[in-house]
């Protein structure tokens, strides 16, 4: 099955059905992946196992998508992209199904490795597609489209699937899950619009290898970004229900409630992202994430008062609501038409990267220290972020004033 899809051009109408298709896809897939933070406590209880081992499963899911993402890209670049999507949403229901009718934690495991191995995919897939379908000025916007899947997934998603875990069970939230994941492939079988992925070379052209392009040392430096911002924030984040109770002080039935108002607070920066990432792709991503950076520290230091975590927990919510958005459209407008589809399966390398490897290092902290200094680790990491963020950005504000060398 080779592509056929159709390229777009200026002219075309904006295309929110397929926009808002790939949103709706994208917002089953979050939920997905961090549905077991909401219901850690649940299926620690039932499987018998420590709240850590719950929380390896988040490492082992991201970790899986670190490790096949651009295999699996690779092999797939010849196909249609629509239907890449469908097929990877087939598996990521059958993820689900067998998560909800695993008996063992050491069968669990082996259906989030399944849900891994097409997430990976699917984003790679997915993250480029809304660049396929509009012209480059309008790629922040449509990022900020789709992207509101996933604020969407932390607004309702999670919450909902937490809440429904701790009525009926865990089991039946995965389950419920998965039913949604094939109604979305349904959608996107008949409304996504297909796209032309392949580059034509002009006449005369000689197609460069990846590593002499001239986007590539921009496009690295924001996947160091995103691994060095993400870990902090999902050492902590991973364990966010323990810490609200055991920390917080605050009742098991509030959590969902608490999820809510995070990602609530969420669309309201995915909404402020959509205005500043195509203006300011490099210094709204700093001022977000050093805002980010301050209100998980408030959290941590004022943990003892229920008022101000509440007020440091919406903070924190809205700015990070918008981050991965700004994060995506700074990595399709940095990175060259032809490294896009690369660039955009490392994005997801990276990402899910930073999401295992912050759950790992989590967990051991958690182990080790206990849960009291899960913020102050998150905190430090993403002020490490923004340092980074602004030397690297002088740097390649100097890069772009030099002249290229004449060949």
């Amino acid at each position: 099955m080779t592509s056929r899809d159709t390229a777009p051009t200026t002219t075309q109408p904006f295309p929110w059905v397929g926009l808002l298709v790939l949103a709706g896809a994208i917002f089953v897939s979050v939920t997905s992946e961090f549905l077991p933070t909401g219901l850690l406590p649940d299926m620690a209880r039932e499987l018998d196992v420590s709240e850590s081992r719950i929380g390896l499963l988040v490492t082992i899911f991201a970790g899986t998508v670190v490790l096949t993402t651009t295999p699996l890209a690779a092999l797939t670049r010849r196909y249609s992209r629509k239907y890449l999507v469908v097929a990877v949403l087939l598996v990521v229901a059958t993820g689900n199904v067998l998560a909800a009718l695993a008996p063992t934690y050491e069968i669990l495991i082996g259906a989030r490795i399944i849900g891994g191995l097409a997430h990976g995919l699917f984003w790679a897939v997915v993250g480029a597609y809304a660049a396929h379908l509009v012209p480059k000025h309008q790629i922040g916007r449509a990022v900020a489209i789709t992207s509101g899947g996933g604020t969407a997934a932390f607004v309702l998603g999670v919450p909902l699937g937490t809440a429904l875990g701790h009525a009926l069970g865990w089991r039946l939230a995965f389950a419920t899950i998965g039913i949604v994941v094939l109604v979305l492939a349904a959608l996107v079988l008949r409304f996504l619009p297909a796209v032309n992925h392949h580059v034509s070379l002009a006449t005369g052209e000689i197609a460069l290898p990846a590593r002499k392009d001239r986007s590539l040392p921009a496009v690295v430096i924001l996947l160091v970004i995103i691994i060095i911002v993400m870990t902090g924030h999902y050492l902590f984040y991973t364990y966010i229900t323990p810490w609200l109770t055991e920390v917080g002080g605050f009742d098991a039935d509030s959590i969902p409630i608490l999820l809510f108002l995070f990602g609530g607070a969420g669309a309201v920066g995915l909404v402020l992202a959509g205005l500043v990432s195509d203006r300011f792709p490099r210094g709204g991503l700093v001022v977000a994430t050093a805002i980010v950076a301050a209100s998980v520290l408030a959290v941590g230091l004022f943990s003892g008062s229920q008022v101000v975590v509440i007020v440091a927990f919406v903070l924190w919510g809205v700015p990070f609501g918008g981050v991965p958005a700004m994060l995506q459209a700074r990595m399709l407008h940095t990175a060259s038409v032809r490294l896009r589809d690369l660039a955009s399966a490392l994005y997801t390398t990276a990402f899910n990267f930073a999401i295992g490897f912050g759950a790992f290092v989590g967990g051991l902290l958690l182990d080790g220290a206990g849960l009291i200094v899960l913020p102050f680790w998150d905190a430090a990491l993403i002020g490490f972020g923004v340092l980074f963020m602004l030397l690297t950005n002088a740097w390649l504000t100097a890069r772009a004033r030099r002249p290229r060398a004449v060949k």
